[in-house]
């Protein structure tokens, strides 16, 4: 993902490409990407059609609308490129820096990517040795699962439901951990040593005899291979962190009336913002 990045910024070099691949990027590496964090679910004042501030199509964040002019217009023209206003924050740069500068959006709670999670055979629940039926009423907060059992008879990666999980700590209290959704499935996967698993498989596979776990220990030892050789790890399946597209690319469209077209992606973004703003004040509760 990092060489596509590079790849859009650097697109006035005339560069030859046969290839592009695509691989999964950390919290960290979609925070360098981006420009500023994306508060609000607004697009533009319909009164001015200027750019709302903290919003999806934030000047401040991603660039000036209007080449060497900042908002606010206190700055305009070449001689002050470079400038980042005080008043309005906007840097005095070219309009089509719109077109590739991201922003991000801090998620409240972790959420499973649903490529890894949805794809057959499922990546997160292949990782961990679990069924998707499973995986998912743990991140869909249906089921605990022991993330470190501690002294206890719990095995890790072992479901419980609630009435498992209380009579869990009755008996043992603070002895074991578990827990439920994507954070907890995050542990999980952050804790996997890919090697020993790698190892463990390849010792595990001539002593089956059963031609359908042969065949899933393959799928999973392919898949840690996979993982291990391009130095992806496999807690970036759970996002953190979302990127948000440059709104050049997403852009909305004057038409008859004083009305708009929108791309689906900033009703999309819309829908998260609002909804992960909404979590974070009951988490703050």
């Amino acid at each position: 993902m990092k060489d596509l990045v590079d790849l859009i910024r650097n697109r006035g070099h005339n560069l030859d490409y046969n290839v592009i691949r695509a691989g999964l990027a950390s919290s960290q590496q979609i925070r360098s990407w981006s420009y500023g964090e994306v508060k609000k679910p607004e697009t533009i004042n319909y009164r001015t059609f200027k750019p709302e501030r903290d919003g999806l199509f934030c000047a401040k964040i991603f660039g000036p609308v209007k080449d060497y002019e900042c908002i606010c217009g206190k700055y305009k023209r070449m001689k002050h490129r470079g400038v980042v206003c005080e008043k309005c924050g906007v840097e005095v740069t070219l309009s089509k820096v719109r077109r590739e500068r991201m922003g991000h959006i801090e998620l409240a709670a972790p959420v499973a990517h649903i490529w890894f999670l949805k794809s057959l055979p499922s990546r997160i629940a292949l990782s961990l040795e679990l069924t998707l039926r499973d995986l998912e009423r743990v991140l869909y907060f249906e089921s605990y699962i022991v993330i470190e059992p501690g002294m206890t008879t719990l095995e890790k990666g072992q479901l419980l439901s609630d009435e498992e999980y209380y009579e869990a700590m009755e008996e043992w209290g603070d002895e074991f951990q578990a827990g439920m959704g994507a954070e907890s499935v995050r542990k999980l996967l952050e804790d996997l040593d890919l090697d020993q698993e790698i190892i463990e498989i390849q010792e595990s596979i001539p002593k089956t005899r059963s031609e359908a776990k042969i065949k899933k220990l393959t799928k999973r030892l392919k898949l840690l291979k996979s993982l291990r050789d391009s130095t992806n790890k496999p807690e970036w399946m759970i996002l953190e962190v979302l990127p948000i597209l440059p709104p050049d690319l997403r852009p909305l469209v004057p038409l008859e009336g004083g009305r708009f077209a929108t791309s689906d992606l900033n009703d999309l973004y819309r829908r998260v913002i609002n909804r992960n703003n909404r979590l974070k004040r009951l988490l703050d509760l």
